[in-house]
Order: structure tokens, then sequence, then C-alpha cells
């Protein structure tokens, strides 16, 4: 990926770092028993964290940035779900 100034190594490493940070937040909010929609709610706030990280921060990654806003949209709605009704959320 040299037309953007990022290593191969370098872009896998921007991508994995935030999937880590959400199996992280999954295994410690497992440990300490938290309510679904806050665990949702603290993913979805993080993830929101890194797209605005990965468009100002670092190099420019706007179609990563992307999907971690989609992601963040869809962990909001999830959130959402589980406190109205947590019977029907899976998480």
């Amino acid at each position: 990926m040299s037309h953007l100034d990022v290593d191969i190594i370098d872009f896998l490493i921007l991508t994995i770092i935030p999937v880590a940070i959400l199996f992280v937040i999954e295994m410690i909010c497992r440990a300490i028993k938290v309510v679904s929609w806050i665990k949702l709610t603290i993913q979805a706030i993080l993830m929101l964290a890194f797209a605005i990280a990965y468009v100002t921060v670092i190099t420019p990654h706007v179609l990563t940035a992307l999907c971690l806003l989609a992601l963040a949209g869809a962990l909001f709605y999830q959130a959402k779900r589980a406190k109205i009704d947590p019977k029907k959320s899976q998480y």
C-alpha cells in the first residue's frame, strides 16, 4: 500500500487493534457481569473514538473509519434494543 505511505503490516495492525479492543471489553464485561447494554455502549463509544483517530491523528484511513462508524452505529442500535427489552438482545 505504498500509495498511502502505510506499509501492509502497519495497515494490518491498525485493523486488528479495534477488533482486539472489542474482545478485551467483552472479556472484562463478562468477568465482572456488566449489563449488556452498557457493554455495547462502551464498545460503540470506543469504535467512534477509533474512527475519529483514524481520520485525524494518523494518516487518513477513511474507509476503515467509515467501517468503524458503521460498526459503532450497529453497536448503539443493539445497546438500545438491549436496554428496552433485554430478552430480545443476544449479547
